[in-house]
C-alpha cells in the first residue's frame, strides 16, 4: 500500500505488506551512515581486481510522483486510515485503477516495483465493504507469507466491521468455522481455494454469494503449466458466485509485463481493463551488469567449495570465475563498506554458500564481522525468517544471500544495493528484484552477476536486451488437455457440469468432457456430467511431476528435506550425492514406489552425474512455415526418457572416475514442441560436412533451450530438447525444443511466435562468445545427458545462419 505519504516521496514495495516504509514513525536507520554514493561504490568494487568485469551500466533517473485526488466515493473514514497510516493521497495510476473496479469493470494494475499497487485494490475492496455491510472480498496470493503481510496491512487500518482472516494450510480448525461464518475479507492462495474452500462451497455459500471482489496479486507468478491450473481454479470459482447469483469484479496487481490485459483475460477468462503507466516516485538506480572474469585453464571454479555444493550444476569444467562465488566477494565488499545489500540466488544451496563464504572473508578481514551476513531462503522456520527480515530492516544484519523468497511478498524493502546472482529468467522477476533497493526515494545501486551460461553471457554484453526491451508476456495455455480435464474433473464433482459450463472452460472442454466419459470418470444424465466416484479428483496444481519424494537420513529416520518427483530420478538415484544445508549425503536406495529415498552421510571426493536416453517421435502438426530448404514446425509430440548411467568424477579435477549403470523406469510425456527441419544440401553448402552435423545440430539445440527464457517466462530446466542429423519422422535433420510439461505449458508456442527473433539471439550469443571450440557460455549445456559429445560451435553458427537466411522475418 502506497499513495503520496506524509514523510515526502518514501519508496514502497509493489506486493501487499505492513508499510513500515509509508510511516514517518516506523522509518529505520539501516547502518552507521551515510555511506557511499552508488556510483562510488561501484567504482570501486571494480577496482579490486585485475580487469573490468563491468560490461555496461545502465542510469535509471529517479522520477516525481503524479498525485490524483482521492475518489470521490471513497468514504471519510477510509481515507483517514490511509493518512494514519501515512498515505495522503493516491498516486494517479492507483486511482485509475480503483475507479474502475469500483465501476464494476475487472482491471490489472501493471506497474513497477515500489509503485504501491496494494492501495489500488485496497480503496475499491474496503470503500464497498463500508457500504454495503453484507460484501464480501476474497483475496489470492501465490504464497502464505504474502497473504499474512496483506492481512497485517488490512488489519492495521483498524476498519470496523472488515473482520479480515487468512484462510490457509497452517490455519487452525477451530478458527475456520469463525472464518467462512463472519469475516468479510479472506485472505487465501489458489491452493487452498482449490483444496478447500471450493470442494466445500456449501459452507462457503453466504461468503461467495455476496461476494463483490477477487483480487489476484503477482499473477504474473501464475505462468506455465500452474498458471493454466489456476485459470480454471478461477473459472470453478466464478461458476460457483454464479450458481449463488454473485458476478465479482476480479483486480488483478502484476509486475510489468507484456500485454498484461491479454494475460489477465487468459487467466481470469473475462474482459480485462489494463492500467500500465507508472506515476508512483522512484528513486535513481545505477544498473550494472557484471561478467565474472576468465579463469586459467587448471584453476576450475575458482572457489574452493565443490562443485555438488554450488548449486550451478558444475558438471562441466568452467571458463569463467563461478557467479556464486563473485557474488559472495561483491557482498563481503559491500557489508565492509557499510552498505545495507541483499543478494538474490537461484537456488537454496547457493543462497547458502554465497552466505557462508562472505562471512568467512568479512571475518578473515575482521574477526566478528562475519556476524552481519546471514542466509534466508524457503525450508526455514516462519520465526526465523521473520527475525531475519526484522535483522536486516533495522541494520542488526548488514548482508543477505536468499533466494527469490524474497522477491515477494514480504515486508522488507528499501535497501542500499542489490546482488543478482544470475539472471532470473525474466526481465520481471529481474527488475522485481533490483527494484528492492533504494530506501525513501535515495540512490541505489542493482548489480546483476552473469554466471557462465547461453542466456547471460548474451545479456551481459546486450544491454539492449534488457533495458530497451519490453518486459515478457505471460505464458499460460488453458486449453492444454492435461490441465483442462483434471479441472473437468473437479468442477463436476463440486456440482454437475451442463453445457454452459463447457462453454465458461473455454476451448477444448467438449472434447475432454467426453474423454473422461469414456475412461468412467464422469456419467452424463440429462441434467449434465455427474462425477462418479466417491474420492475426489487428486490435482496437482503446481504440475511438479508427480508427488514429491521423502528425503530420509537412513541411520535415524529423519527427514532431509522433499525433492519433486520430476526431478527425482537425477538427483535421488542410487550412488547420487545429496547436498542438504552444506552437509553431503549418499544416496542408498530409491523407493518410487513409497516416494522414499535413503540416505547416509558422507564426504566423497567425487561428484555425480546422471546421463539420460531420450526418444522423441511426432504425434501432429498443429502449423508450419514452409521456407524452402527450411521447415518451422509446432505440434505434438511423446517424448520417452530414461535415466541409465551415472558418472562419478573427481571434484578437483573434472576427472571422470567411471560411469555406472541404472536400472531405472522409463518416462512418457505428451507435450508440444516447436522444431526445424533443413534440408542435407543446404548445409552441405553452408560448409556443414555430413560428419558434422550431429555435433552441429547438437550445439545448436543447446543454445536455442538457453536463449528461449529471453523470449518466454521460463527457465531452461522448464524445457528440453533433442537433435538428429535425420529424425524418422521429418526424415531430414532436425532440432526439436519441447515443454517439460504434459500437454505444454505454452513456451513451446512462444518460440515458434518469435522464431526468428529467438534464433537470431541464439545465433549472436554463439558467434560472440569468445571460446574457440564451444563452453558453458555458449553450447554447452549443464543437463545434457550425453555429457556435451558431440558439439560443433562454428558448424551451429552455419546450421542458425541457413535458418535465418530462409525463415521469414
Amino acid at each position: 500500500m502506497q499513495g503520496v505519504t506524509s514523510n515526502d516521496f518514501s519508496s514502497a514495495r509493489d506486493t501487499p505488506r505492513h508499510d513500515l516504509e509509508s510511516s514517518p514513525a516506523a522509518t529505520v536507520s539501516a547502518g552507521p551512515g551515510p555511506g557511499p554514493t552508488p556510483a562510488d561504490l561501484l567504482r570501486r568494487l571494480r577496482a579490486r581486481g585485475a580487469g573490468d568485469p563491468v560490461t555496461h551500466v545502465e542510469r535509471v533517473p529517479a522520477r516525481a510522483g503524479v498525485p490524483a485526488p482521492w475518489p470521490s466515493w471513497a468514504p471519510a473514514e477510509l481515507r483517514a486510515a490511509f493518512a494514519k497510516r501515512g498515505v495522503v493521497a493516491p498516486w494517479q495510476h492507483q486511482a485509475e485503477a480503483a475507479n474502475l473496479a469500483y465501476e464494476g469493470q475487472h482491471v490489472i494494475v501493471a506497474t513497477g516495483t515500489a509503485s504501491g499497487k496494494s492501495l489500488a485494490y485496497q480503496m475499491p475492496a474496503l470503500a464497498t465493504l463500508r457500504a454495503d455491510p453484507r460484501a464480501t472480498v476474497l483475496y489470492l496470493a501465490p504464497t502464505k507469507a504474502l497473504a499474512a503481510d496483506q492481512l497485517r496491512a488490512v488489519a492495521a487500518l483498524e476498519l470496523e466491521g472488515v473482520r479480515p482472516a487468512c484462510y490457509d494450510g497452517d490455519t487452525p480448525r477451530a478458527e475456520r468455522e469463525w472464518i467462512r461464518r463472519h469475516s468479510r475479507f479472506v485472505l487465501t492462495n489458489p491452493d487452498m481455494l482449490h483444496h478447500g474452500i471450493l470442494p466445500g462451497h456449501a459452507q462457503w455459500s453466504g461468503f461467495l454469494r455476496r461476494l463483490a471482489y477477487v483480487v489476484i496479486d503477482e499473477c504474473h507468478t501464475y505462468r506455465g503449466v500452474f498458471g493454466s491450473h489456476v485459470a480454471h481454479v478461477l473459472r470453478r470459482l466464478r461458476r460457483q458466485c454464479a450458481r449463488f447469483g454473485a458476478t465479482p469484479v476480479f483486480v488483478l496487481a502484476s509486475a510489468t509485463s507484456g500485454d498484461p490485459a491479454t494475460a489477465a483475460g487468459r487467466l481470469t477468462g473475462l474482459p480485462v481493463t489494463a492500467v500500465t503507466e507508472d506515476a508512483s516516485p522512484r528513486g535513481g538506480v545505477t544498473f550494472a551488469l557484471w561478467e565474472p572474469p576468465l579463469l586459467p585453464p587448471d584453476t576450475g571454479s575458482g572457489s574452493p567449495v565443490p562443485p555438488q555444493a554450488t548449486g550451478e550444476h558444475d558438471d562441466l569444467h568452467q571458463v569463467r570465475r563461478s557467479a556464486l562465488r563473485e557474488t559472495a566477494d561483491l557482498l563481503a565488499d559491500t557489508v565492509a563498506e557499510g552498505v545495507r545489500t541483499l543478494a538474490f540466488v537461484r537456488s537454496r544451496k547457493g543462497a547458502e554458500v554465497v552466505a557462508a563464504n562472505a562471512r568467512r572473508s568479512l571475518d578473515d578481514a575482521v574477526p566478528g564481522l562475519g556476524d552481519r551476513v546471514a542466509a534466508y531462503r524457503g525450508g526455514y522456520l516462519r520465526e526465523e525468517r521473520r527475525e531475519l527480515e526484522r535483522a536486516l530492516l533495522h541494520g542488526d544484519l548488514l548482508g543477505l544471500a536468499s533466494t527469490n523468497a524474497l522477491e515477494l511478498g514480504v515486508d522488507l524493502i528499501g535497501l542500499d544495493a542489490v546482488l543478482i546472482c544470475g539472471y532470473p529468467g525474466t526481465r520481471a522477476s529481474l527488475w522485481q528484484q533490483a527494484g528492492r533497493a533504494g530506501r525513501s526515494g535515495q540512490e541505489a545501486l542493482a548489480v546483476l552477476v552473469a554466471r557462465d551460461d547461453p542466456l547471460d553471457t548474451y545479456l551481459v554484453h546486450h544491454p539492449e536486451a534488457i533495458f530497451g526491451a519490453p518486459v515478457e508476456a505471460t505464458v499460460l495455455d488453458p486449453a492444454n488437455p492435461y490441465v483442462l480435464a483434471p479441472q473437468l474433473a473437479c468442477a463436476a464433482a463440486e456440482a454437475p457440469l451442463t453445457p454452459a459450463d463447457l462453454v465458461l472452460f473455454g476451448d477444448g472442454a467438449k472434447e475432454a468432457v467426453d474423454q473422461l466419459v469414456a475412461a468412467g470418470a464422469l456419467r452424463q444424465r440429462p441434467t449434465g456430467w455427474y462425477w462418479r466416484h466417491r474420492e475426489r479428483p487428486e490435482v496437482d496444481l503446481r504440475g511438479e511431476g508427480g508427488a514429491p519424494v521423502c528425503v530420509v537420513e537412513s541411520s535415524t529416520g529423519r527427514l532431509l528435506g522433499t525433492v519433486d518427483g520430476g526431478s527425482s530420478h537425477f538427483l535421488l538415484h542410487p550412488g547420487a550425492v545429496y547436498l542438504h544445508q552444506g552437509v553431503s549425503y549418499v544416496v542408498d536406495d530409491l523407493d518410487l514406489a513409497d516416494g522414499c529415498a535413503l540416505v547416509h552421510v558422507e564426504e566423497p571426493d567425487w561428484s555425480t552425474h546422471a546421463r539420460d536416453v531420450t526418444d522423441l517421435s511426432v504425434v501432429s502438426v498443429r502449423s508450419y512455415v514452409d521456407a524452402g530448404p527450411v521447415g518451422m514446425f509446432l505440434g505434438e509430440v511423446d517424448v520417452t526418457s530414461q535415466v541409465v548411467s551415472y558418472q562419478r568424477r573427481r571434484i578437483a579435477t573434472g576427472e571422470v572416475i567411471d560411469t555406472r549403470p541404472l536400472d531405472l523406469p522409463a518416462r512418457e510425456l505428451r507435450t508440444v514442441a516447436v522444431w526445424f527441419t533443413l534440408s542435407p544440401r543446404s548445409l552441405t553448402l553452408a560448409g556443414v560436412q555430413p560428419a558434422d552435423v550431429p555435433g552441429a545440430l547438437h550445439a545448436a539445440e543447446h543454445a536455442a533451450i538457453g536463449l528461449l527464457p529471453l523470449m518466454a517466462t521460463c527457465d531452461r530446466w522448464d524445457i528440453g530438447g533433442l537433435s538428429t542429423a535425420v529424425h524418422p519422422d521429418t526424415e531430414a535433420p532436425t532440432v526439436f525444443v519441447y515443454d517439460g510439461h504434459p500437454g505444454g505449458a505454452g513456451f513451446a508456442e512462444r518460440a515458434y511466435g518469435t522464431a526468428s527473433a529467438w534464433l537470431r539471439a541464439t545465433r549472436d550469443a554463439i558467434a560472440e562468445c569468445g571460446c574457440e571450440t564451444g563452453c558453458p557460455s555458449c553450447v554447452q549445456s549443464p543437463k545434457c545427458g550425453n555429457g556435451n559429445n558431440p558439439l560443433s560451435k562454428p558448424d551451429a553458427i552455419r546450421v542458425l545462419d541457413v535458418v535465418l537466411a530462409n525463415l521469414p522475418g
